[in-house]
C-alpha cells in the first residue's frame, strides 16, 4: 500500500504539538518516522479530548470509548473548545491522521491501533480514577499499570515497529526486547509523574500511592514522603537502566534510532538529579533541565553517537548524578507516616 500523505502533518503540525519531542521524532530512521510520528498524533489528539475540561467528563469518556472503537467523526463538537490553534488544527485534521493510517500495510495498521487502544484506556482511567475532589492511587501495582497503559507500552510498540521495518533489528521480536521497551518507557512516564506532583496535585490527581494526599499541597511536608519519594526516583533510575540496555543493544550504523532513545534518557536521568536536591512539592518552582544543557547534551550525543564507549562512560556519570541517595529510612512505598 503507499505511504502518500499531506506532508504538512509530520512536519509542520507535528512539530507544533510534540513540542521537544519533536526533534526525537525527526531523527527517526525513514523506515519507521512516519508510523511512530502519526502514532504520535493520534495519541496528542486523544490526549487533548481527555484534557478538554470545559467539556463534561461523561462526555469526554463517551468520544474516547468512541476513538477506542475507531469512530472520530464526533470529536469535531470540541475544536470550538481548543485554547491552544495547535491542537486546535490537530482535532481538525483527525480524519487525515486516520486517512494516513488507513494508507500504512496491515500490519502498521495494527500496531498502530493496537497503541491506541492500549493509550486511550490509560486516558479512560485516568478520568475515572479521578474524578475529583483529590484522590490518590491506591498502590504501586496501580501506579505500575498506569504508567505502562500511557508510556510503557510505547516503547512495546516502538520496539515491534522496528522490528518489522529495520533489518537489522529483525531479532528483536523476542520478548526480552519488548520487556526493556516497556521499562524504558515506565521510566521517563515515572519521572514525569515525579517532576510534575505540584501541577497534577491542583488538578485533583495524585499518582502516588500515598493515603493523605491532600497534605502535599502544602511543600512543607516534603519531609513526610522524602525518603519515599527517592525511593520512587530509585525506581525510575533503574527502568532508565532498562532503556539503556535498549539503546546500546542499537548497532552503531542506526545512529539516528540510537539518538532518538539517547536524549529522553539522559534529559530523564538530568531531571532526576534536579529533583533531588529540590522540594518536589513547590509549585511555584518547576524542576526542568536548562536548555543550555540540553544543547550541550544533543551536541555531545551527535558528535559521538558512533563511539559506544563514549557514550556509556557519558551515561554513567549521569546515572551516578540521578542515583545519589539523599535519604534514610525504610518506609513502605504504600504508606506515608
Amino acid at each position: 500500500m503507499t505511504h502518500a500523505h499531506p506532508p504538512e502533518l509530520i512536519g509542520p503540525l507535528l512539530r507544533q504539538v510534540s513540542r521537544s519531542f519533536y526533534l526525537t521524532l525527526r531523527v527517526l530512521p525513514k523506515e519507521v518516522r512516519r508510523q511512530i510520528s502519526l502514532a504520535y498524533l493520534l495519541a496528542r489528539a486523544t490526549d487533548t479530548i481527555a484534557d478538554t475540561e470545559v467539556v463534561p467528563r461523561a462526555r469526554r469518556l463517551e468520544l474516547l470509548r468512541q476513538m477506542q472503537a475507531g469512530e472520530i467523526k464526533a470529536v469535531a463538537e470540541l475544536v470550538e473548545h481548543q485554547a491552544l490553534p495547535a491542537e486546535r488544527r490537530l482535532l481538525e485534521r483527525l480524519d487525515e491522521c486516520w486517512a494516513m493510517l488507513q494508507s500504512f500495510s496491515e500490519g502498521d495498521q495494527k500496531l498502530i491501533g493496537e497503541l491506541w487502544k492500549t493509550i486511550i484506556e490509560g486516558q479512560i482511567f485516568d478520568l475515572e480514577r479521578f474524578p475529583g475532589p483529590l484522590t490518590a492511587l491506591a498502590s504501586e501495582e496501580e501506579l505500575d499499570r498506569y504508567t505502562y497503559l500511557v508510556a510503557g507500552c510505547v516503547g512495546e510498540f516502538w520496539t515491534r515497529m522496528c522490528a518489522a521495518h529495520v533489518k537489522e533489528l529483525a531479532d528483536w521480536k523476542d520478548g526480552a526486547m519488548e520487556e526493556k521497551g516497556v521499562r524504558f518507557g515506565k521510566g521517563l512516564q515515572l519521572v514525569n509523574i515525579l517532576r510534575d506532583v505540584p501541577r497534577d496535585l491542583r488538578i485533583g490527581r495524585c499518582y502516588l500511592p500515598v493515603r493523605e494526599p491532600q497534605r502535599l499541597l502544602d511543600a512543607r511536608h516534603f519531609s513526610e514522603i522524602c525518603s519515599l519519594y527517592h525511593q520512587w526516583l530509585d525506581v525510575a533510575v533503574e527502568h532508565l537502566d532498562a532503556g539503556w540496555q535498549y539503546t546500546m543493544a542499537i548497532p552503531t550504523r542506526l545512529w539516528r534510532l540510537r539518538l532518538a532513545c539517547t536524549w529522553p534518557i539522559w534529559i530523564g536521568l538530568e531531571t532526576i538529579a534536579l529533583l533531588r536536591d529540590a522540594n518536589p512539592l513547590d509549585a511555584d518552582r518547576r524542576v526542568m533541565v536548562p536548555q543550555r544543557v540540553v544543547n550541550r547534551m544533543l551536541l555531545r550525543t551527535v558528535l559521538t553517537c558512533c563511539c559506544p564507549r563514549s557514550l556509556d562512560y557519558r551515561y554513567r556519570q549521569l546515572r551516578a548524578k540521578a542515583a545519589r541517595q539523599r535519604h534514610s529510612g525504610s518506609e513502605k512505598l504504600d504508606r506515608i507516616e
